[in-house]
């Protein structure tokens, strides 16, 4: 049995070994020195993949729904046309994209406030694609002790086969990756077919070769630099975080002092506390830092370590916990405080930004009219003795139907109108169309009067469609 001077020695000698650096991890920042990721199963890994997969099938299915005669979603920016669904985004209304934009930066800015970096851990295209490559790794390469040896082998048959299939399935998901994302801007079966047939365009295959080179460099070669060093995200979070946000953290307490013991030794009389120093919450870590230094930019709140953690603390028969999602607050014995100003300003901005979203989306005009007046002319006496002025009318029709629109012009009290007053404008056409309105002098009581030009039409419903666009009738 141990004195109690050696009780007091081997703490001691712990201690000291926290804290000294440890000169293989002390340049992990190098981009040259790789991180080998255990794998692990918990809770938390099971939800992370389980999202994972979700995001990912519904980032390759989306582009494949149908809808009408041409895809749900469709960003087509040769026509200036984005179609999501039901809905139709013209330039004319890109608000609404800068309102859809501005509402996912609200949304990501409360959600970080309250639950941390659950987007960087959870539902991060870098991070989803970063785990997808990770299992073909493990599936080909082994596990992390086995990819450590096999890197470090001579170049031997087995090595070779295992390194080109790893990175044959690498480059097939990246070349999905970027084949799906091209088909959101381009319909799908143009980009498969015309792909694989060499009959697309150059500008199909140079995006399509970007984004294959990028996926399979950020999720392949780069994972935790991209995180550490290019992601803006991890650099602005401290403005969002205070110690009541939802963090990754480690009870201090309650692991301190740290060492290694048998399951059936009684740590408390040794000194010791819950953490046996196994390390493995350092080897699941995707950015490779460790958890129980603190609170770190780094740390993206994936949860890895909690479960590698609670695996080891049911083996020891410790209570779980010793690592898990914390506040700052909590860990310091404080009380939590949910509702706090900033959350509440994130919130209160967030849902006034969907109402406004919702609402402007919901009344979207389904018809636009511009006028353009004649510069060179503002007016002329035609030879019916008649004051006339030449205007030019653009006429959207926004829907995805043709329809035929009646052309008015209100604020004038009767005029002559020269050029057709009845057009057929197909879905999604604009037409350019110059007409000429006169007016008797003798009826004109100022020399510029205000007026209305209005497009209507009926839909087979029996639904009213029209609009609207103010202008100026001169006569002097």
């Amino acid at each position: 049995m141990s004195t109690e001077s050696e009780k007091k020695d081997y703490s001691k000698q712990k201690r000291i070994k926290i804290h000294q650096p440890d000169a293989s991890k002390a340049d992990r920042f190098n981009p040259r020195n790789r991180i080998y990721v255990r794998a692990i199963e918990g809770v938390w890994t099971q939800l992370r993949r389980r999202l994972g997969w979700v995001a990912m099938l519904f980032f390759l299915i989306l582009p494949w729904i149908p809808w009408g005669d041409r895809q749900a979603v469709w960003f087509n920016l040769a026509e200036q046309k984005f179609h999501i669904f039901g809905l139709t985004i013209w330039p004319q209304d890109l608000t609404l994209l800068a309102a859809l934009l501005t509402i996912a930066a609200f949304g990501l800015f409360f959600v970080t406030t309250y639950l941390g970096r659950v987007w960087c851990g959870y539902t991060c295209p870098q991070t989803v694609w970063t785990f997808i490559f990770i299992w073909f790794e493990e599936k080909l390469e082994g596990a992390r002790n086995k990819r450590i040896k096999l890197d470090q082998m001579p170049w031997t048959f087995n090595k070779l086969w295992r390194k080109a299939a790893k990175h044959a399935a690498w480059i097939g998901i990246s070349l999905l990756t970027a084949m799906t994302f091209v088909s959101y801007f381009v319909p799908t079966s143009e980009v498969y077919i015309d792909v694989f047939s060499l009959n697309a365009s150059g500008g199909i295959y140079f995006w399509v070769v970007l984004f294959t080179l990028a996926t399979y460099g950020n999720a392949g070669w780069m994972r935790e630099i991209m995180c550490i060093h290019m992601c803006p995200y991890a650099r602005f979070q401290a403005a969002m975080f205070d110690k009541n946000t939802y963090i990754v953290g480690y009870d201090q307490k309650r692991g301190e002092t740290r060492g290694p013991r048998s399951r059936k030794a009684d740590h408390k009389e040794m000194g010791l506390g819950d953490c046996i120093d196994c390390d493995l919450c350092v080897q699941v870590c995707p950015t490779g830092i460790d958890i129980r230094n603190g609170l770190q930019y780094e740390c993206i709140n994936c949860g890895a370590c909690i479960d590698a953690c609670d695996n080891t603390m049911d083996k020891m028969n410790y209570p779980k916990g010793l690592i898990g999602y914390t506040t700052e607050n909590k860990l310091d014995g404080i009380k939590e405080k949910v509702l706090r100003p900033k959350l509440v300003g994130y919130g209160a901005a967030l849902i006034t930004m969907i109402v406004v979203f919702v609402y402007a989306s919901a009344t979207i005009a389904p018809v636009r009219i511009d006028i353009i007046r004649d510069r060179n002319q503002l007016f002329r006496e035609n030879n019916d003795g008649l004051i006339e002025n030449t205007f030019t009318l653009k006429i959207l029709n926004k829907t995805e139907e043709t329809h035929e629109y009646q052309l008015t012009v209100e604020g004038l009290p009767s005029y002559e109108w020269y050029g057709p007053q009845k057009v057929k404008i197909e879905g999604g056409e604009v037409l350019t169309l110059p007409v000429s309105v006169a007016v008797d002098p003798v009826n004109l009581s100022r020399p510029m009067l205000k007026v209305d030009f209005k497009v209507k039409t009926e839909t087979a419903a029996g639904d009213l469609i029209e609009a609207q666009q103010e202008s100026r009738f001169f006569s002097q």
